[in-house]
């Protein structure tokens, strides 16, 4: 079994758990929190070199028990263990529902030159981003197009604000990210190694659509991606070799920055992999998945459209 478990919210390592929701404490140890299932999952298998990023687990013992694998896998990391009731947990917890399971982590960013000596071919850099969720989704997508890192600049939200890592769902543990790069710096090093740099911008003087169409998107490509509100700045944009808008074909006014970060990773990643990668599992998926959509005249989809 694991150490006793901590009645008391007052317990020294309860108190140490709590104050990493506050970023000038997760700063100054160099540790975060992970929340939930997943995360904790992730971050149990995941280690820099030889040293484990899980350092403690918190669980309530309904949690240890329904997650019995995942605590084994933290124990086998070598993460401390601690049984706690669900007091403490919602103590340490940032959600309204916890789910019975906190983990300690050591901070998990890739130094930039690190990034570049890796010669990425799809990057996602976070420009002035300052929603933790919206930061948190886009490197979710990131992770989910493929892309080999996220940058965030000097500019942007805490990559390990609570919200952050929740809506990441487990995507810090999978790619490097850099954080608290100057943008001028992030763009420069990015095309000294050869990336193109594609500014997401609603204005933006160049069509997505057209830029595939040209064949324009199939090397290495950095997308900057601005504020949730104002977008990119002109200084920001002028440092791109293109600007590029997401075309709105319906009367939606605009889409918001996760939803065209998506948007612009998969084209990319559909346009790298145009051998057939990406297409073959778009299509492979519709064939099972499009025969049991219910048409509008109540018949069943035939696949053809």
């Amino acid at each position: 079994m694991p150490t006793p478990e901590l009645i008391s919210p007052r317990s020294a390592r309860v108190a140490a758990a709590r104050r990493l929701g506050r970023r000038n404490f997760r700063g100054r140890d160099r540790l975060f929190l992970a929340e939930g299932p997943q995360a904790v999952r992730e971050a149990a298998g995941h280690r820099a070199g030889d040293t484990a990023t899980l350092v403690e687990l918190f669980a309530t013992l309904d949690a240890a028990e329904r997650y019995a694998d995942i605590v084994g896998e933290a124990r086998a990391a070598g993460a401390r263990i601690h049984l706690a009731s669900e007091d403490v947990i919602a103590d340490i917890s940032t959600t309204v529902t916890p789910q019975g399971l906190v983990g300690v982590c050591r901070f998990l960013d890739t130094p930039f030159e690190d990034i570049l000596a890796a010669r990425p071919r799809l990057v996602a850099v976070l420009a002035h981003v300052r929603d933790p969720g919206n930061a948190g989704t886009v490197l979710r997508c990131a992770d989910a197009a493929g892309a080999d890192a996220v940058v965030l600049t000097d500019a942007s939200v805490d990559l390990y604000n609570p919200k952050a890592v929740r809506a990441s769902v487990g995507s810090h543990f999978h790619l490097p990210v850099a954080v608290g790069v100057p943008v001028e710096q992030a763009v420069a090093g990015l095309q000294s190694v050869g990336v193109r740099i594609l500014a997401a911008d609603g204005a933006g003087t160049d069509d997505l659509d057209d830029e595939l169409d040209k064949g324009t998107m199939g090397g290495p490509t950095a997308w900057v991606f601005g504020n949730e509100a104002w977008g990119l700045p002109e200084e920001t944009r002028a440092l791109a070799d293109a600007v590029v808008r997401v075309p709105i074909h319906g009367k939606a006014e605009s889409l918001n920055l996760a939803t065209a970060a998506a948007v612009c990773l998969y084209a990319s990643a559909r346009a790298q992999r145009a051998s057939g990668g990406c297409r073959s599992v778009t299509e492979s998926w519709l064939r099972t998945s499009d025969s049991r959509l219910p048409r509008a005249d109540g018949g069943k989809s035939d696949g053809r459209g």
